[in-house]
């Protein structure tokens, strides 16, 4: 199926639909799965793939980063 015409069938904007399929998009909209689901006749579980963050936010890999002053630009 083309990006078109699964943009047509689902009401998603076509630029939408290519940025999903180039992976250009952080979010996506839990009404626009569902109604790629639908037309697609599959899952959730075989549309997307959880990948988690390959750096974890906490422990001894917590990378910290000194925030400079905005106007002067030196840290605080």
């Amino acid at each position: 199926m083309t990006q078109k015409r699964l943009s047509e069938l689902t009401g998603i904007r076509r630029n939408a639909i290519n940025e999903w399929y180039h992976e250009i998009v952080v979010s996506l909209k839990v009404e626009h799965i569902d109604r790629i689901c639908e037309v697609l006749d599959c899952s959730v579980e075989e549309l997307i793939e959880y990948i988690p963050d390959k750096v974890p936010k906490t422990g001894k890999h917590l990378v910290i980063e000194e925030h400079g002053n905005r106007k002067t630009g030196k840290g605080q």
